[in-house]
């Protein structure tokens, strides 16, 4: 089976197991996705929600943020991951939307990877949840996902590489807008990266990681 027929063969699982995939993080509006997903980088959307739900009381937007050094935002994102870089990024970003682009968070990828603490993947999530762009976001989770299942090839060796192959594959922009909240949940609560739930996959029997067990 080529990589494009095992790939439509895996949506079509998708679609059955969840029609409408949604990110797990929580927010009310552009500012507090944002916020999240930049919070959300090597740390879990569970523990995100648990920071965010003070850090949006006491700072409810982009405003509220410039006024304030990080060392203030640090406070309430300490238990996170690189909370120092990440509060930082959080402080500038508000500053840059408020100077720049009126209070907005601009909505195409070029723009968005000029602002602090946003890059590609982080632009891409961004895009496709707000406005349900055909993009692809690939953290840690599709990456590993997407290799173990062989739906990217050795070349793909990196995040955009594995991006393009898989981007490649799909025509169809309403599949598109899901796939990465497919992949990230299948990676999250099944393709685990230490111990895969390999037995309860309902893709095993397609998974090119899956299979080479078997051989052994």
């Amino acid at each position: 089976m080529n990589r494009k027929a095992k790939l439509h063969q895996i949506i079509s699982v998708f679609l059955n197991q969840m029609p409408e995939p949604v990110t797990e993080l929580n927010y009310k509006d552009e500012y507090e996705l944002s916020v999240a997903v930049i919070l959300s980088a090597q740390c879990t959307d569970k523990r995100v929600n648990v920071i965010t739900a003070s850090l949006f009381e006491r700072f409810p937007d982009f405003r509220s943020m410039t006024i304030v050094d990080s060392s203030d935002v640090f406070e309430f994102i300490k238990s996170c991951s690189y909370p120092n870089n990440k509060a930082k990024h959080l402080v500038g970003l508000a500053k840059r939307i408020e100077e720049d682009f009126d209070g907005k968070l601009p909505r195409d990828v070029k723009t968005l990877m000029t602002l602090p603490g946003i890059g590609r993947k982080t632009a891409h999530v961004l895009l496709s949840v707000l406005q349900n762009e055909a993009v692809l976001a690939v953290d840690t989770h599709v990456f590993r996902v997407s290799h173990r299942l062989g739906i990217v090839n050795s070349r793909a060796k990196t995040p955009l590489a594995v991006e393009n192959q898989i981007v490649s594959l799909v025509k169809d922009k309403n599949i598109l807008v899901h796939l990465h909240h497919w992949l990230i949940l299948h990676g999250r609560y099944v393709c685990m990266a230490r111990k895969p739930l390999c037995v309860n996959c309902e893709l095993k029997n397609i998974c090119a990681y899956y299979l080479s067990l078997k051989k052994e």
